[in-house]
């Protein structure tokens, strides 16, 4: 039987303190909960760590209950979509620079998600190349950019 992913959630936001509304968005790539509450910045935590592992959490509920089930995006009055424009245009900024100096740019450490955004904001500059690199004492990776050859 399908699992409604947005009361589930809602009720384990309910049993973590948080009263919450949340909005539900059918996306091609599964679906989107935005959640809208009072004390959002807590869900959503330092640089949105506690937002990423609440959805992965989520995920984990959901897919225990239902393995048909679409992956879940959570996202806190619009957070994820804000950060992930600020880091479009860091990628894009970046992508600049190479192409102006012909230097390499390292961006940050970032999780999975973000690097991701990053990739594909860029996988169509015919000058530009990016790789994602190990970090030393953690589980992120940095991205290079550098020049395609």
């Amino acid at each position: 039987m399908p699992v409604n992913a947005k009361t589930i959630t809602e009720e384990f936001l309910r049993l973590l303190g948080f009263e919450a509304v949340i909005e539900e968005h059918h996306l091609d790539e599964g679906l989107l909960l935005d959640v809208r509450c009072d004390d959002a910045g807590r869900l959503i935590g330092r640089q949105g760590q506690t937002l990423s592992e609440l959805q992965y959490l989520v995920n984990r509920i959901i897919f225990q209950r239902d393995h048909e089930s679409p992956k879940v995006t959570l996202d806190v009055g619009g957070y994820r979509a804000q950060a992930r424009d600020a880091l479009v245009k860091r990628a894009k900024e970046a992508a600049d620079k190479v192409r102006r100096w012909g230097d390499i740019v390292e961006l940050e450490p970032m999780n999975a998600f973000d690097r991701r955004i990053v990739h594909n904001a860029l996988k169509d500059d015919p000058q530009v190349e990016t790789h994602s690199v190990e970090v030393d004492g953690t589980t992120r990776k940095a991205i290079l950019l550098r020049p395609r050859h």
